[in-house]
């Protein structure tokens, strides 16, 4: 039996708003978005979000950090 995955509406909007503003995404974003993946009730838009972000980190303008957050 799989555990039921429950979003914070407006997350995704959230984590994109601020992966373009630090240029990174931390373990704890990639965590969401992993998350966010397999949830079956995720919108054409927030499907749009992560595909932009994953688009960003492959071509370098967005770095994956070892950081758990990029609040200072």
């Amino acid at each position: 039996m799989q555990a039921p995955i429950y979003l914070i509406h407006s997350a995704i909007s959230e984590l994109f708003a601020q992966a373009n503003a630090t240029n990174t995404i931390t373990l704890a974003d990639r965590y969401g978005l992993m998350a966010a993946v397999f949830d079956e009730s995720l919108g054409d838009d927030e499907r749009r979000s992560i595909n932009r972000l994953l688009r960003s980190v492959r071509r370098g303008r967005i770095k994956l950090v070892a950081e758990l957050s990029a609040v200072q």
